[in-house]
């Protein structure tokens, strides 16, 4: 594993856990199990014993303060200038990597997910690190535990000569709607797609070139000049590292897929957040921030109590309350989903300092 590198790329605004996740301080910032970490710290701490300190986070410049702060002593910070999406952020370290050691093999690794079983983790990226090492592009399977509409599905097809469980990937497929999820659930073949890869980092920006030639030699030319990031950042087409390669890839029939059983969760919103906390006790809602400003009788669901003010639930079924100092959410379970709709909402009516 000496070749091996972690790279987590730390974006996006978390908009399904609105008000809690904001723009300018999202989930990953966040500690939102308890645990006295962060979702990006538990993140470092999940891969370092694979990785040591060749850790790379790749983050935006608005959060690049936060991010130095909450991973000091990481091995690389690469920040950049504007969001680009996932090919970019990943494809940008992929070719600092490989500047540096032409057989470099990086994992790519969310800032945050949530994963409750270290040493099963630990398994499948060394499985997944030895079949990268023979040049394949290997993605990490999540066994489906019901049949999710708001995840993209990865199916597998014929094992893997000589692999202890991997597969060859038949196709990515885009979030279905409930009907076909049951549908790929019941044939077996199908795992949720959580967005993780494997692969030599040459392998990556070879893979990109073949379908984006310029966007590779882009990503090359920026790790030889890094000084001109400032004024070709912004030039870098705008793509998920899904569409960019792994998807045309695996049409070709040239990655893998791992299963990864570990416990693997998105934190996508609050029901998904729920889910990650401890059962409460019978006829109580699940707490976040402080149980002590929490009464709650006969009520279930999910409260977030961070806003410094006692909270009064009575008789009150599937309800969500996320109360912070700025901002107050109520919902129900069944609409987590579209909580983004009020971010929308609020951003078309001119409240960005809310979002």
């Amino acid at each position: 594993m000496e070749r091996f590198h972690a790279v987590i790329p730390a974006g996006g605004a978390g908009t399904r856990l609105w008000p809690l996740s904001r723009s300018g301080s999202p989930k990953f910032l966040h500690d939102l199990t308890g645990s006295g970490r962060t979702l990006l710290q538990q993140t470092v701490d999940r891969v370092t014993p694979l990785a040591g300190e060749r850790v790379v986070i790749v983050t935006g410049i608005r959060h690049a303060d936060a991010v130095r702060a909450q991973a000091a002593g990481v091995g690389r910070l690469l920040i950049e200038p504007s969001p680009r999406d996932s090919m970019a952020a990943i494809g940008w370290a992929a070719a600092v990597l490989e500047a540096a050691d032409p057989e470099a093999i990086l994992g790519s690794f969310a800032a945050d997910h949530v994963v409750r079983d270290q040493c099963v983790f630990e398994e499948v990226i060394r499985e997944a690190v030895s079949l990268a090492d023979s040049g394949a592009l290997v993605t990490i399977g999540i066994p489906p535990a019901y049949p999710a509409t708001g995840f993209g599905y990865i199916q597998s097809g014929r094992p893997v000569a000589g692999a202890p469980t991997a597969r060859h990937v038949r196709q990515f497929v885009e979030k279905p709607d409930q009907a076909q999820a049951r549908a790929y659930l019941a044939t077996g073949e199908f795992r949720w797609n959580a967005g993780m890869f494997v692969v030599r980092a040459s392998r990556l920006l070879d893979l990109l070139a073949r379908w984006h030639p310029e966007f590779a030699a882009q990503l090359r030319d920026l790790a030889a000049r890094p000084e001109q990031i400032e004024d070709r950042w912004a030039a870098l087409p705008k793509i998920a590292i899904d569409h960019a390669v792994a998807e045309p890839a695996a049409d070709e029939g040239e990655v893998l897929v791992v299963p990864g059983a570990f416990g693997w969760d998105d934190i996508g919103d609050f029901n998904s957040l729920a889910g990650i906390m401890p059962p409460p006790p019978a006829g109580t809602p699940a707490t976040l921030g402080d149980p002590a400003l929490v009464t709650a009788m006969d009520t279930t669901g999910l409260v977030a109590a961070c806003g410094g003010r006692a909270i009064a639930l009575l008789g009150v079924d599937n309800l969500v309350v996320i109360d912070t100092p700025d901002a107050l959410l109520i919902t129900t379970t069944d609409r987590v989903q579209d909580v983004k709709l009020v971010v929308d909402r609020l951003r078309a009516d001119g409240r960005a300092e809310l979002v």
